[in-house]
């Protein structure tokens, strides 16, 4: 199970954080690793800080943004220590693996990890469908980026040393990351050529209906139905279409 999860570092600013992932990773039986435009890669301060997992880095993915690393994905999860204005559904790390790895035997499944600085952005955390919290000290919350993924790393770790899913999670065939996107950007085109969308709220309705999707899970045949639903009500019977 733990060959379908992928690490997601996105713009990071510091090349030893890369290397401490790496190593991190490694420690923990997982492999792929994809970095969405670091600030400096490759570097030789990464692979002194990966001390031997230097396999990793040479086998790691740079992706130009956040839709190439999360092709195929059939779940995303975005680690944040920070509340949101729109609520996320939230798992702890131990949810977070048991849920990642029930999924990651169906498809690949991504955790995501934003910048040392700042995390994850609103429109980065609207490619996710839940939000991953480590529990910490309230006065001293601050993990470093390799700790974190250190944390859910070992969580995906225990989860697979148990060696068992849960036959009562029902895990669908759910559609794939690319495909959700080519939806949200029929259904906000589709809202705004009926006139039920205003301009002033368009984020926060954007926001919310992801949500609500998000939760539904649809597959991709689900989708196309939608889709249909969409371009019947712009009074036209086709669309562009995601391949």
């Amino acid at each position: 199970m733990l060959n379908n999860v992928r690490i997601v570092l996105i713009e990071t600013s510091h090349p030893g954080n890369i290397g401490a992932v790496a190593r991190a990773m490694k420690n923990m039986c997982l492999e792929h690793l994809y970095l969405v435009q670091p600030k400096h890669y490759p570097s030789a301060e990464a692979t002194a800080r990966a001390s031997g997992a230097d396999d990793l880095l040479a086998r790691a993915h740079v992706c130009e943004d956040l839709d190439e690393a999360l092709k195929g994905c059939h779940l995303v999860v975005g680690a944040s220590a920070r509340l949101r204005s729109v609520e996320w559904p939230q798992l702890n790390p131990r949810e977070c693996a048991e849920r990642a790895f029930q999924e990651a035997g169906q498809g690949e499944v991504a955790l995501i990890f934003g910048r040392e600085s700042s995390g994850l952005r609103n429109s980065e955390l609207d490619r996710c469908q839940f939000l991953v919290h480590i529990p910490a000290n309230e006065e001293y919350a601050s993990l470093n980026l390799a700790q974190a993924v250190q944390v859910l790393s070992y969580e995906m770790h225990m989860a697979s040393l148990q060696g068992k899913r849960d036959t009562d999670m029902e895990v669908q065939d759910v559609a794939t990351a690319e495909t959700m996107e080519s939806f949200y950007g029929h259904l906000e085109q589709a809202l705004s050529d009926i006139g039920f969308s205003d301009p002033r709220q368009s984020n926060k309705l954007q926001r919310r209906l992801r949500r609500l999707f998000f939760r539904a899970r649809p597959d991709t045949e689900e989708l196309n139905i939608l889709r249909g639903i969409l371009s019947a009500a712009q009074g036209r019977k086709s669309m562009r279409r995601s391949d």
